[in-house]
C-alpha cells in the first residue's frame, strides 16, 4: 500500500496539493515504509505454556508439562505437546510462547540433521543442546518477550544424566530439580524436599508418583494449568515420551471454604 497521499493521485494545481501546501514533497512510488525493518518477533504472547517440571532419579530424568496452551485467559488448545525430543537421548520441554517453541523445535530438527549428515561419529547430548540453546536464547533475548520463554533441558549421555533450565534473560543452570512459570513458585519446594538427597535411590515408581502429586497441585492452583499430562523419561535405554494422562482430583474440598480458608461453623 502507497501511504503517501500526494501519490494517490494527481492534484488539480501542480503547485498546490489537496492541503494548500507549498511545493509538493515529491516521494519516490516505490519508496520504502521506514518500519519495514522493525522487529517482527513475538512481543505480546498469544498462545502461551505454563510450567514444566523435571527431576532426576536413580536411572535418569523424568519430565512433566500439561497439554494446554492458552489463548490470553482462554483455555483454548487442549491437545498441545509441550515435550519435544532431540535425538534419542534428549528432550526438551518450552514453557511460554507456543510460536516461539514451534520456531525452536524447528531449529533444533535442523541441527541435529546436520550433525546427522557430517558423519563424524560424534552426536548431539544433552549437554551440547543446553550450550547451543543458552547461545541462541540469550542472543534472541532483544527480538522475543523474555517473560514468556523458559526451556528445560533433560538428557542422558555417558552413563550420566543431565537436567538444566535456559531462559531468554541470559540464565542458565543446572538441578536436580527444576519447574518454570507458576510451577517455580508452587511446585518447585515440593520437588526439593521429596527430591534433593534422595537422587540415588529414588526409583522410576516414585519418581513418577512425585511428579504427579506436584502436577495435581499446580492443576489445582495454576489457572493456566489442565489435568492432563505427559510424561517424559530419558534414561540409558532412550528417551520415550508417554501419552497424555489425566489426573484424578477431587473438589469437594472446596465446599467448606470461603475467603481464605476453610470455615469451621
Amino acid at each position: 500500500m502507497d501511504h503517501f497521499p500526494t501519490n494517490w493521485g494527481r492534484p488539480r494545481n501542480d503547485a498546490f496539493d489537496a492541503y494548500g501546501t507549498y511545493p509538493i514533497a515529491q516521494h519516490p512510488r516505490n519508496a520504502v515504509d521506514v518500519f519495514a525493518d522493525g522487529v517482527q518477533r513475538t512481543q505480546q504472547p498469544i498462545v502461551t505454556g505454563t510450567s514444566v517440571l523435571a527431576i532426576k532419579y536413580k536411572d535418569g530424568i523424568m519430565m512433566a508439562a500439561d497439554n494446554l496452551a492458552s489463548y490470553g485467559s482462554l483455555a483454548r488448545f487442549k491437545d498441545v505437546q509441550r515435550l519435544h525430543p532431540v535425538g534419542d537421548y534428549t528432550v526438551i520441554g518450552a514453557g511460554g510462547d507456543m510460536s516461539d517453541f514451534q520456531y525452536i523445535q524447528q531449529m533444533l530438527e535442523e541441527l541435529v540433521t546436520e550433525e546427522f549428515a557430517s558423519q563424524d561419529g560424534h552426536t548431539l547430548g544433552p549437554v551440547e543442546i543446553h550450550e547451543y540453546m543458552s547461545h541462541v536464547m540469550y542472543a534472541r533475548r532483544s527480538k522475543i518477550n523474555p517473560l514468556w520463554n523458559s526451556l528445560v533441558i533433560g538428557g542422558f549421555k555417558n552413563g550420566k544424566s543431565f537436567l538444566s533450565y535456559v531462559d531468554l534473560l541470559g540464565t542458565t543452570y543446572t538441578a536436580s530439580t527444576i519447574a518454570t512459570g507458576y510451577g517455580s513458585m508452587i511446585a518447585q519446594p515440593l520437588l526439593r524436599k521429596a527430591v534433593e538427597g534422595n537422587e540415588t535411590t529414588l526409583t522410576e515408581e516414585e519418581a513418577l508418583k512425585i511428579i504427579e502429586s506436584s502436577m495435581r497441585v499446580l492443576f489445582y492452583r495454576d489457572a493456566r494449568s489442565i489435568n492432563k499430562f505427559q510424561v517424559a523419561t530419558i534414561t540409558e535405554k532412550g528417551a520415550t515420551i508417554s501419552e497424555s494422562r489425566h489426573l484424578e482430583t477431587s473438589w469437594s474440598f472446596a465446599e467448606g471454604i470461603r475467603g481464605y480458608g476453610s470455615q469451621t461453623q
